[in-house]
């Protein structure tokens, strides 16, 4: 155990940046898109679709849902874009389902036949794709296609789509309107509400403390420049109460102040302190 957590009297970082399930804050939006995605793939739905602002969750949303698609016995192939080539995703897809084509070239008639078992034997088959947007045009073509694998009556291969904003500007493309007209589900991430912000960090404490109970740690001054700084974006939220837990571990400090997020504000550039009125502005805007 580092210093600083000894420190702290905690067992783990709190605010790290790697997506930890057993750190998941189980705020309102992000639960209902979990619920949300579940039904949809539940009732066969053939291509979902989740986008979002960067730092806001969405790796994590991802793997929670991989998460429970194991715990339902669901049959997962999972795919982190961009792959080196467009062409070859047929095969790489075969590959992560644990299926070696025996034409590389023709990758999709043992891809058939492994869902086609598959599905014989009632089990779901799921490919999630995360940073969909780094597909590119040809690559969400061929997800296309995939998502055409089926039987008269059911999908043999439901995909959901995990990407940045520029995954909608790639699908509201004219080029684009025989994908996008097969998403039947689809979800944006949203910043925490202001009022939880506070709750948020005092979770993560929570689960790698011992013995903390209380929001004490963080003053109440720095929960609300912190509340400002990141505009309720998760990875913002992270990045400066880290720092801050180390700002106030140099000064010696046992509880996190404005001070300290105020340099932790300073220590990261793509930050500025907010402007009130512009704030309440973005803010709005994120959350609508």
């Amino acid at each position: 155990m580092t210093p600083i957590l000894n420190h702290f009297s905690l067992r783990d970082h709190p605010f790290a940046l790697t997506p930890n399930p057993h750190l998941f804050f189980p705020s309102e939006h992000p639960q209902a898109m979990l619920a949300g995605l579940e039904f949809a793939l539940m009732r066969g739905d053939g291509l979902l679709k989740i986008t979002g602002a960067i730092g806001s969750g969405k790796t994590l949303l991802c793997r929670l849902l991989l998460d429970r698609l194991e715990a339902l016995a669901v049959n997962t192939a999972y795919l982190n874009a961009p792959v080196t080539d467009p062409k070859y995703l047929p095969l790489i897809v075969a590959r992560e389902f644990g299926v070696e084509p025996s034409d590389h070239c023709e990758p999709y008639r043992d891809l058939r036949e492994f869902l086609l078992r598959e599905f014989a034997h009632g089990r779901r088959n799921v490919l999630v794709i995360d940073e969909a947007q780094a597909l590119g045009a040809q690559g969400l073509e061929l997800v296309r296609l995939l998502s055409n694998l089926e039987t008269e009556t059911h999908k043999l291969l439901q995909i959901v789509l995990f990407g940045q904003k520029e995954l909608d500007g790639l699908l509201a493309r004219h080029d684009m309107r025989q994908v996008a007209q097969r998403i039947t589900f689809s979800f944006s991430t949203r910043p925490l509400p202001r009022d939880q912000v506070a709750a948020y960090v005092r979770y993560r404490l929570q689960r790698c403390a011992e013995g903390y109970h209380g929001p004490d740690l963080f003053s109440p001054a720095a929960v609300k420049l912190l509340t400002a700084a990141s505009r309720g974006w998760p990875r913002p939220i992270n990045i400066l109460a880290d720092k801050a837990l180390i700002a106030a571990y140099g000064a010696g400090g046992k509880r996190v102040e404005r001070a300290h997020i105020r340099a932790a504000i300073g220590d990261t550039r793509h930050l500025p302190l907010p402007v009130p009125f512009l704030d309440r502005l973005i803010w709005r805007r994120n959350s609508a």
